[in-house]
């Protein structure tokens, strides 16, 4: 799906934490989230530290729409 929408025109961050399956379709941007259940939250955490949590981590997807791969580089994966 990632790529369908590049293709259209429109960066996309795929969150996942298998990344490497996302890497081998095409995704170009890719964000490594805390688990399969909760990619963009860590309930471990206590409620203000998780919101913190995910703060930071849609701060980083949304720099990252900012950048392009360079030339022969499929992806960029941030942790």
């Amino acid at each position: 799906m990632t790529k369908e929408i590049e293709r259209a025109g429109i960066p996309v961050v795929h969150v996942t934490n298998l990344t490497e399956i996302s890497k081998g379709i095409g995704s170009h941007r890719i964000l490594r989230g805390n688990s399969v259940l909760h990619v963009f939250g860590n309930p471990g955490l206590p409620h203000e530290q998780e919101e913190k949590y995910r703060e930071n981590h849609l701060a980083k997807a949304l720099n990252m729409l900012e950048v392009k791969p360079e030339a022969g580089q499929n992806s960029i994966v941030e942790d």
